[in-house]
Formats: structure tokens, sequence, C-alpha cells
């Protein structure tokens, strides 16, 4: 009985992949644009993860000016700095940050439904 070498299955962890990011083991600098509700129909979208060396209120700027919205910069303790747009912006946004040549495709993760 000693002998068997019975393999137990894994459980899949949905949150490795971000596991592995945050331990810095050739982790990749991603942009991360997300939606948060607000009120009814209202939400909320953020950006974070831009480099340190772009100015985000000249970023914001641009961004209110193409897609006719209000937003602001933010800055949170753990993420830093952060850029809040009013509505579902997440593709605009996406395509904005590719086509300015800020970041790269492969490099921004957009969250949310």
């Amino acid at each position: 009985m000693s002998d068997l070498n019975a393999q137990l299955p894994t459980t899949f962890d949905p949150f490795a992949e971000a596991n592995a990011e945050d331990s810095g083991a050739g982790a990749k600098e991603y942009v991360h644009v997300r939606t948060q509700q607000r009120n009814g129909r209202k939400s909320l979208t953020t950006v974070q993860g831009l480099k340190k060396e772009f100015s985000y209120n000249k970023i914001l700027k641009d961004l209110k000016k193409e897609f006719c919205c209000n937003g602001t910069v933010v800055q949170d303790p753990e993420l830093g700095q952060v850029i809040q747009l009013q509505g579902d912006q997440r593709k605009n946004v996406a395509t904005f940050l590719v086509q300015a040549g800020i970041v790269k495709k492969e490099q921004i993760k957009i969250h949310g439904f």
C-alpha cells in the first residue's frame, strides 16, 4: 500500500497569472483599463499602469477632448496615479493609447464585462 502514487487533482487558480505578474519574475508592465459601475447607468473608466515619464494631465486632456467626456487624475496610495473618465470608454482608450504610441497593443489589458 505504500507504493501507491496517487495524484490528487489540482484546482484551477484564476488569479495565478496576476500573482505571477506581481512577483516581478519576467513580468511585463501592463496598462489596465477598467470600468466601474456607479449609480444606475452611470459608469467610470479607470486607466492605471502608464509609465511615470508620461504627463498624465496631457494624456487626460487629449482623452477628454477626443471622447467628449470629463475626467480627472487621482493619486492612489497603492496604485499611484490613475486616470478616471466618465462613461464606459474602455475600447476608445485602448485604441487611443495604441494610436498615440504610448503603449503597444500587447501591453493593454481590458477588464470588465
